[in-house]
This record gives C-alpha cells, sequence and structure tokens, in this order.
C-alpha cells in the first residue's frame, strides 16, 4: 500500500510538473492564472498543490491523499507564440477536474499537446506579414506604406521563422529583426519625406515583436497585487522594448545616416475609407496564423476587434485617448469574458489578444523611444502616452473580467 501511495504521488507530481511547465509557458495573459488550474488539477486527483511563482518557474509543491509530498522547481519561459496549446488545454483541464481522465491519460493527452504541430513555417510567415499589413494603415493609410510593410514584413518574417529552426536566433531576435528593418527602411524606402516619417514605415514590421502585451499583463498583475511577477514582467518588457529602440538605432548608423534621420511624421492620406475597414479583417487572419490560433476561432475574434475598435473610437471622442482606451478594454474583457464561458469555447486569452493589439499599446513605447533617439522632443509625449495607456488599459481589463467573471469561469 505504502509502494502503491508513493507511485501515485510520483504520477500526480510528474503530471503536474508538466501541466505547470506547458502553463507557465503560455502565460502571456499573466502567470497568476497557472496557479489555480494547477491546484485545481492536483485536486481533481484526490490530492493538493501549491506554488510559489515568478514569470518563468515556479515551486511547485504536491501532496497526496496519504500526506506525502514532493517539492520540484519547473521552469517555462512564458510567450505567447503558441496559442494552439492554449486552446488545446482549456477543454483538456475541464475533463481533468470533472475527473474524465486518470493521471496516466491525463498525462498522455498532455504530451499530444506539448508536441502537436502548430501552422507549418510558410503560414506562419504569411500570418506575421498579414498582421503587419492590416497593422500599417493605422500608422499612415497610404499606399505607399502598405508597399514598404509588405517588403518589411516579409524581412521580419523570414526572420522569425528562421529562428523558430535556429534556437540561438531567438535570444537576439527583436535586435536582429529590428536592425535589418531599419537599414532596409533608410536604404530603400525613406529618401522621400513626402512618404512619411522613417519610424511610422517600420513599425508596422517591427508590431509582432513589440511586447505590448507582456506591458498590460505586468500591470494587471501589479494592480492584482502580485508584485513579484508583475515587477520582473515589466522590466523583460521594457528589456525587449529596448531590444528592438537599439536595433533601429544600430540600423541607422550601419546604413550611415544621422539619428535625426528618425523623424515621425505622417505622410497625406490616399486609401480609401473602405480599406481601413478591409484592413482588420487582414489583421484578423494574420493573427490567427501568426500565433498558432485555430482556424474556428476566426468570427468571434473579428467580432471582437470590430467592438473594441468601434467603442475606442466612440468613446475618444466624447472622454479623450485615455477614457477611450480604458471603456474599450472593459467592453473587451467583459465579453470576452462571457464568450468564453464553458469548456469548449475559445479560451479568454485568445480572445482579448486581436483586440488587445488593435489598441497598438507596445507600439507608442517604440515610437516614443526612436522619435526621441532623433532629437525630436515628441518622443517624450509618446513615451508618457504609453505610460498612461498601457495603465489604462491594464485597468480596463481587470474590471471587465470583474464585473463578469463568475465562480469557476477560466
Amino acid at each position: 500500500m505504502e509502494q502503491r501511495s508513493v507511485m501515485d504521488l510520483d504520477d500526480l507530481t510528474a503530471f503536474l510538473v508538466r501541466l505547470t511547465g506547458l502553463l507557465l509557458r503560455s502565460s502571456g495573459e499573466g502567470a497568476h492564472l497557472v496557479e489555480r488550474a494547477v491546484a485545481d488539477s492536483a485536486r481533481a486527483f484526490g490530492g493538493a498543490a501549491s506554488l510559489l511563482l515568478v514569470p518563468e518557474a515556479a515551486v511547485l509543491t504536491v501532496t497526496a491523499a496519504d500526506g506525502g509530498t514532493r517539492a520540484v522547481i519547473v521552469h517555462g519561459f512564458p510567450e505567447v507564440f503558441r496559442l494552439d496549446q492554449v486552446a488545446a488545454l482549456k477543454p483538456f483541464l475541464a475533463d481533468v477536474r470533472a475527473g474524465r481522465t486518470g493521471v496516466a491519460e491525463a498525462d498522455r493527452r498532455l504530451r499530444e499537446i506539448e508536441t502537436a504541430v502548430p501552422y507549418p513555417w510558410w503560414l506562419k510567415f504569411l500570418g506575421i506579414v498579414l498582421f503587419a499589413l492590416g497593422f500599417a494603415p493605422l500608422m499612415q493609410p497610404t499606399w505607399y506604406e502598405i508597399a514598404t510593410t509588405a517588403v518589411l514584413g516579409a524581412l521580419a518574417a523570414t526572420l522569425a521563422v528562421t529562428a523558430d529552426r535556429v534556437p540561438r536566433l531567438h535570444r537576439f531576435l527583436p535586435l536582429a529583426v529590428s536592425t535589418t528593418v531599419s537599414v532596409v527602411t533608410i536604404e530603400l524606402f525613406a529618401d522621400n519625406p513626402a512618404h512619411g516619417g522613417p519610424v511610422l514605415l517600420m513599425l508596422p514590421a517591427l508590431f509582432y515583436f513589440v511586447p505590448g502585451d507582456y506591458l498590460s499583463a505586468a500591470t494587471a498583475e501589479l494592480v492584482a497585487g502580485l508584485i513579484t511577477t508583475g515587477a520582473i514582467r515589466l522590466v523583460y518588457s521594457v528589456f525587449l522594448l529596448v531590444q528592438l529602440y537599439v536595433g533601429v538605432l544600430l540600423g541607422v548608423l550601419f546604413a550611415g545616416a544621422s539619428p535625426h534621420a528618425l523623424f515621425d511624421v505622417a505622410a497625406h492620406s490616399d486609401l480609401p475609407r473602405w480599406t481601413l475597414f478591409l484592413a482588420w479583417i487582414v489583421f484578423t487572419a494574420g493573427t490567427l496564423f501568426a500565433f498558432a490560433i485555430p482556424l474556428r476561432f476566426f468570427w468571434p475574434l473579428l467580432l471582437l476587434v470590430y467592438v473594441t475598435v468601434g467603442v475606442q473610437s466612440a468613446f475618444t471622442k466624447l472622454a479623450g485617448e485615455t477614457g477611450g482606451t480604458f471603456v474599450a478594454a472593459v467592453v473587451l474583457a467583459a465579453t470576452a469574458t462571457l464568450i468564453a464561458r464553458g469548456p469548449h469555447r475559445p479560451p479568454r486569452l485568445i480572445l482579448i489578444l486581436p483586440g488587445f493589439f488593435a489598441l497598438t499599446v507596445g507600439s507608442l513605447g517604440m515610437r516614443g523611444l526612436t522619435t526621441l533617439a532623433g532629437g525630436y522632443v515628441e518622443g517624450f509625449q509618446d513615451l508618457l502616452k504609453l505610460v498612461t495607456i498601457v495603465t489604462a488599459l491594464a485597468l480596463g481589463l481587470v474590471v471587465g473580467e470583474a464585473l463578469t467573471q463568475g465562480h469557476g469561469d477560466t
């Protein structure tokens, strides 16, 4: 009997270690959701689990029904690039909580989720390009911006896909991408000020790498009282943003130009209004392929994007940009929480992500840093706006979830 208890504890610990690691790696919305999922899963198998969390690691303590314990340190780097795993985890965890699977079967299914192959590389490539193209009209509604973004987005996508096969490149991917995009922009596309500032030409291609999601997740964790995880995630977000900023500066230097070339002036619009409406469709399709989101979630994601953009536009006219962003975040979080109810509905993180990107939080920081580096005081204004908009967005997401989340919601 004692031997069986030890085996049960070992099996339960092995399963929870695997689950914790996968949850940490997919904790783009915040590590605070990991502890509840792990504790509920342990309880479903007659045990208990507690976690001491930081964003990239956890100390997992497992207690079996007979009182035996194990303590394990689990590592998992947080990211949001494999949302197919997030989608698969939700019904799986529902089955575990409902007692519809044993530990061995649960561990087998979890292995399948871990080893599942996302979209092929060429669809991820296409997704990153579409993601950038959908964002381009927000920077400058011009045909030149779209054409430039198609080229720069393809360069960025090539490096991102290559990094999946060359893990060392992942360590400095934002730096490599921003340097490459900066050099090509200065050399080929920024020769005429009438086409707009180089900063606005570069940003759509870099948007996939801008850590706006991490910034808001960090702020939400701080608001929730998770000081350690929030502070560490905030520092990491700033580090990623600075990598992009340094890469842009290096690109300017390699191209033999002056940092004063980094001006931020928009060109005259020549796009018809209907293209701005269609851009969100392109953007949402790109989000699906770039982040490996299942195709069946396309329509609810597109609906949330249009709702978010519509609410933000309407309330910005009434209450300014900060007020509009806050209200849009409340509506986005509340709607996503309601839609996500039920084990076979899209997870809340997936529902929020495209609408979140539509609020373009992270781009303000990148735009502010690069413009400031060019010696233009407007960069301070963008950085100040970044602080206020990030806070408004994070608070809005917290309030929207609090207003609609019922007991047992995930």
